[in-house]
Order: C-alpha cells, then structure tokens, then sequence
C-alpha cells in the first residue's frame, strides 16, 4: 500500500508540474467555455481516465485490507492451550489437558515450545488486568466474568518479560511475568518434571521444614502437589524453585530473597494479601530449606 500510494503521489505531481510548465503563456480561462470542444474533450477524458484509476485502486486497497485482516485474524492449529487467572497481583497458570489428572499448574512464569501457536485463555479472578508480552504479542484485557483469548508464536528461543498493562491497584506496577521460549525436546522435558509431584523429603532437616509449612497458615494459601497443602488464594509451590523469580517477577529466586519475603511480603509489596507470620529462626530456615527443593 505504501508503494502504490507513493507511486500514485509520484504520477500526480509530476503531471501537476507539466501542467504548470505548459500552461504558461496560456490564455488564462474563468470556465471550460472558453476552451475548445476538442480541448473540452481531452479534459473531460483525462478527468474521467483519473477518477476510474482512482476507483480501481480504492477498490484494490480495500480487497487487500480485507484478505489480510482475514488472514491475521486466523488462528492456526493449535496444540497447546494454556488458562491463564490474573490476580491482585499475580498470574495463575494452567496447562490444559483432557486428563485432569495431567493439568499442569505453574505462577508467574510460563513456558512454550518454539515455533508453535499458543493459545492463552485469559480470566480475571478480582478486578479487570491486561495480559501483556510487548515482544510477543499485543495487550489483551482480562475482565472479571469474561474469558477471552489469544495467542502467539515465539519464533526465538529466549525469556520474555510481560506485564500487567492494566492498572488494578497498588502492586499493579510489580505484576510481571516471564514467558519462557525453549525447544520442542526442552519444553516437553520440563512439562514432563512440572506434572510429576515432588517426592517426601527425608532429610531431618527438610522433614521438620515440611512440618512447619504443613502447620503453619501457608497451606490455606499455596498447594504442594503430593501433600495436604491445596489453597488456591496465593501461587501454586510445586516445582517452586524453578522458577526464575518470586512475588511476581518483583524478585529474584534466592535463598535470601525467599526468607525476606516470607518474614515481611508488605515491605516489598505493600498491600500484597501475604500476611508476616512469626517463624522462629530455625522454623524459618527449615521451611525455606524445603522450599528450595520444590525443582
């Protein structure tokens, strides 16, 4: 469309110049009167030559934008469907899967094959978020009672960051997430480790951090898979460890970050629905001990 439009505006300045050039010394005329029936003719011609052209190519453009708006509106074939749940201020992440018993369940991060459509079911649990991975795809908004959809197709291997680009409160700014591009051999490798549910650990150490977790209020929040923990208020803790960050992209995945999140989630986040809760020292190192194992 640039293309042709520039030659268009090419060809009409070029003649308006010619006309300008030729039409000097001309006798200046008020009306078509005064100009011969031949003239008269050629005028009337080159007139009705010019809006025919002009029909055809509107016509050409509008056929066009409505093939390619046909064509990028269509959604391929796709293999993977993944629900994703915008919370205040996290995102909630599922793998469907007509076994409910293979549903993956994951935060904040999500992870793709390369090379091949997704498609990401959007639901809002509270207020209304937008869904937003600048690199990937445009913004989509999630409004609470709606489902919506969209997809993408990452064509390069790597780690995109994406945002909440709806404000839905006082953490909206520290809402992020990361989608995670990898190979069809890598992707379905870390599926396969996702779904399978961590086994009981056996160090004393990380026994008794697992019994602190288990009696603390952390388990009305998070689910463990293979344990009694089954809250769905906050994040998902299986397989915690692989993940990148925590709180939401807000910070990285360290031991350190881990128990300063846990003893104070407002300091970082104020307003986050996380409460203090008054560990011990060595409460509080056993439980992120076992945390840290969650891979």
């Amino acid at each position: 469309m640039f293309g042709v439009g520039g030659v268009v505006w090419l060809g009409v300045t070029a003649f308006a110049i010619y006309v300008v050039r030729t039409g000097r010394g001309a006798r200046q005329a008020d009306d078509l009167n005064h100009v011969s029936p031949h003239r008269h003719r050629s005028v009337e011609r080159a007139v009705a030559a010019a809006l025919f052209a002009t029909i055809l190519i509107l016509g050409a453009f509008l056929a066009y934008d409505f093939t390619a708006g046909r064509a990028l509106a269509q959604h391929p074939g796709v293999a993977l469907t993944i629900d994703v749940t915008g919370h205040q201020w996290w995102w909630d992440v599922l793998y469907e899967d007509p076994d409910p018993s293979k549903q993956v369940g994951t935060a904040n991060e999500i992870h793709v094959p390369v090379g091949e459509p997704v498609q990401i079911k959007l639901r809002a649990a509270d207020v209304i978020h937008s869904f937003w991975a600048p690199n990937l795809n445009g913004k989509r908004d999630l409004i609470p009672g709606y489902t919506t959809t969209l997809w993408f197709r990452a064509d390069t291997a790597g780690v995109y960051r994406g945002q909440c680009a709806e404000f839905c409160g006082l953490q909206h700014a520290q809402m992020g997430f990361y989608i995670v591009a990898e190979p069809r051999p890598k992707f379905a490798a870390w599926l396969a480790a996702a779904s399978t549910p961590s086994g009981p650990p056996t160090d004393p150490t990380l026994v008794y951090g697992q019994r602190v977790f288990m009696s603390s209020g952390c388990p009305l929040c998070h689910s463990i898979s293979g344990t009694d923990a089954r809250g769905t208020i906050g994040p998902g803790l299986s397989h915690f460890k692989s993940r990148a960050a925590i709180a939401a992209g807000s910070l990285s995945n360290t031991r350190a970050n881990l128990t300063r999140w846990i003893l104070n989630p407002s300091a970082f986040k104020p307003g986050v629905r996380m409460p203090a809760l008054p560990f011990k020292p060595a409460e509080l190192n056993a439980m992120v001990s076992y945390l840290e194992t969650l891979k």
